[in-house]
């Protein structure tokens, strides 16, 4: 225990010494920042110019006289900024003597080109109820699923699109059980049964037919698929 009690006092001793030694050391690299932000093409001084230590979250901003001042270190970068103005920084030199340093910032005119605006008279109770009610509104979805369900509107899409395979599966099972049903004897022509004439009628009337050939009259023009002329057979179906 006796051999480690100098040691201590030894310790002890050197420590205020050691700590005078970095005190001293941060203190002299502490340095005043001053001096004057102004314009650079009319030497005008800038009020509300932030003054700020990147990296430091800390600074200032300087008067209505463009004056500033604000403690820094050596080799801090120190930025200056202003609505309207490019950015400018500047760094503190490390082997600078001293610890004062004063600076005089010029700052450049940082142009933005905006879109044009247009301003408009403001149009009277007439004009604008003129506009209001010629404007048209677009339908929502429950207006253009309405149009969708219309009787028209149906027929047009059953008699231009396309069956799928249940459909189809369909009609060729209705075509073979047909065939089968005759087999052996010849089948039924509706041209004289008055029921098939009075539904060919209403599907005149109607205008199924006429939709039907108006939206195929281009495709078979160039087609060279049989003519598919609508007969009282097509409309009406024996039931078995």
């Amino acid at each position: 225990m006796r051999r480690f009690l100098p040691i201590f006092l030894l310790c002890c001793f050197l420590k205020p010494v050691q700590s005078k030694a970095q005190f001293e050391a941060f203190k002299d690299s502490v340095v005043q920042l001053y001096g004057i932000v102004m314009t650079a093409d009319s030497l005008k001084g800038l009020e509300s110019v932030s003054v700020v230590v990147k990296g430091q979250n800390r600074g200032t901003i300087t008067n209505d006289k463009g004056v500033f001042s604000i403690v820094v270190l050596k080799g801090d970068e120190i930025e200056f900024s202003s609505v309207g103005y490019k950015n400018k920084s500047i760094f503190v030199p490390k082997d600078l003597t001293g610890n004062q340093q004063s600076v005089i910032q010029l700052m450049v005119n940082d142009t933005v080109y905006l879109p044009a605006t247009i301003i408009k008279a403001r149009p009277t109770r007439a004009q604008f109820e003129r506009d209001f009610l010629n404007n048209p509104v677009p339908d929502d979805n429950i207006a253009i699923a309405r149009k969708n369900n219309e009787a028209a509107t149906r027929r047009i899409l059953v008699a231009n699109m396309p069956l799928d395979g249940r459909e189809a599966s369909s009609q060729y099972l209705k075509q073979a059980s047909t065939k089968a049903y005759y087999a052996g004897q010849v089948a039924p022509q509706n041209i004289f049964n008055p029921f098939a004439w009075a539904e060919f009628i209403k599907a005149w009337k109607r205008g199924d037919f006429k939709k039907k050939s108006s939206s195929t009259s281009s495709s078979t023009s160039t087609s060279t698929a049989p003519s598919t002329t609508p007969t009282p057979n097509d409309i009406y179906k024996p039931r078995h």
